[in-house]
């Protein structure tokens, strides 16, 4: 199963068990996949797909930020959640050994 049918498949189950929150997470992150797929005309490889997530990573962390400065606690929350989904279709990072 690829990383993408996965991430559908994880879609499909928040729905069934009414995650709002989660199901906007993957919601959003389905919508910028497949942004890339028509912008490209190619469907994704699985590496492909890890850079799209790297990149809503690093866009989240940026966000975070700002919003911690500005002091809108609510709204970094939001975000701090969305990595969290996120950060789950990343693979592991290598150990110290």
């Amino acid at each position: 199963m690829s990383l993408k049918d996965r991430i559908s498949e994880d879609m499909k189950s928040a729905m069934r068990a009414r995650e709002t929150a989660r199901l906007s997470a993957l919601r959003l992150l389905l919508a910028a996949l497949k942004q890339v797929e028509v912008d490209e005309r190619k469907v994704l490889t699985d590496a492909e797909v890890v850079a799209v997530i790297e990149k809503m990573l690093k866009q989240r962390r940026d966000s975070i930020e700002q919003y911690e400065a500005a002091q809108r606690q609510d709204l970094a929350d939001v975000e701090k959640f969305e990595v969290s989904v996120l950060r789950t279709y990343m693979p592991e990072a290598l150990s110290e050994a």
